[in-house]
């Protein structure tokens, strides 16, 4: 349960997928004008991230990894398909993308207006991708915190879009010098969102080495000590029955 915690909590806040890596700006940039568009991208966004994430996970566990085709037979366990990852990856995001997509121009034909041409180009935005490359980078153990994951780095980009567009809304009556209004104020309220962010960095970090295992360390480093003293006396009493020898 604390593994999910950390997890969940270390996606929104510590490894936000756009103010730590900077990935999919550009929908973030673009749809973030109005707060009601940026709701819906967002939200397409968490449900894109919590169904591919754990979908990718289970290819490249049960398909692309080497050795994964050992399900089939002892013949298969040397095949290595991971080459093909990128290609899969990206193949169930555009299938769950135009899924969405369906969904989204059937229930809600304003909203499907208002995203226009960036709803389809979730299938290419690199958040979404980044979402299953990471998880296969950092070798996620179980499918469960595969989709925790992905839901809780949804929720991240959905805070970020939502945040900036809020901004975004209350700077139109506000005095912002002429060479700076639309995207330069933009960036300049990114960049400083990203700092602030980045004080959430020590939030999870700490001591994570057991109790036992800390005082275990501590007796062999005492031991050790020991040891050491007794070979420093030894040399020392060799040293001085050789000087009265001489």
């Amino acid at each position: 349960m604390l593994e999910h915690l950390e997890l969940f909590f270390r996606s929104i806040f510590v490894d936000n997928m756009v103010f730590a890596v900077f990935l999919g700006m550009c929908s973030y940039l673009a749809v973030s004008k109005k707060v009601s568009t940026a709701v819906g991208l967002g939200a397409a966004v968490i449900f894109v991230l919590g169904v591919t994430v754990p979908l990718n996970w289970l290819l490249d566990q049960y398909l692309l990894q080497e050795g994964a085709l050992v399900w089939l037979g002892p013949e298969y366990a040397d095949y290595d398909l991971s080459f093909l990852s990128f290609i899969l990856f990206i193949a169930t995001i555009a299938t769950m993308v135009q899924l969405v997509e369906i969904v989204v121009e059937k229930f809600s034909p304003s909203l499907y207006n208002s995203l226009g041409i960036f709803l389809p180009l979730i299938a290419v935005n690199c958040a979404i991708l980044g979402g299953s490359l990471f998880m296969q980078a950092r070798e996620i153990p179980n499918i469960g915190l595969a989709l925790n994951y992905g839901i809780s780095s949804g929720i991240g980009w959905f805070l970020a879009i939502l945040a900036i567009a809020a901004i975004r809304e209350k700077i139109r009556y506000s005095k912002v010098p002429a060479p700076l209004r639309g995207l330069g104020i933009t960036f300049i309220i990114t960049g400083l969102m990203g700092i602030g962010f980045q004080s959430f960095g020590g939030m999870l970090t700490g001591d994570n080495e057991p109790p036992e295992q800390t005082q275990t360390t501590t007796a062999e480093t005492q031991e050790e000590k020991e040891i050491k003293k007794e070979i420093e006396d030894k040399e020392k009493a060799i040293s001085y029955n050789e000087a009265i020898n001489k």
